[in-house]
């Protein structure tokens, strides 16, 4: 097993277990970039926050970690 395998193995466990708080730390995220370019370019900071989300909760192969 190579050292990106064990990182997917190790960020998809963290996804499992951990999910619900890495989705609000995405948001929080999104939000502080949001704010910080005075919204200017929110809808396509959402954007690639829903994608990250969805990118992670895709990692286990079902979409069930992170709303």
């Amino acid at each position: 097993m190579g050292f990106l395998d064990d990182a997917k193995d190790k960020l998809t466990d963290a996804v499992d277990s951990q999910g619900d708080k890495i989705g609000d730390a995405v948001d929080k995220a999104a939000d502080f970039a949001s704010d910080k370019t005075g919204g200017k370019f929110g809808d396509k900071i959402d954007l690639g926050a829903d994608k990250a989300k969805d990118a992670l909760d895709a990692l286990d192969g079902k979409n069930d970690d992170i709303s």
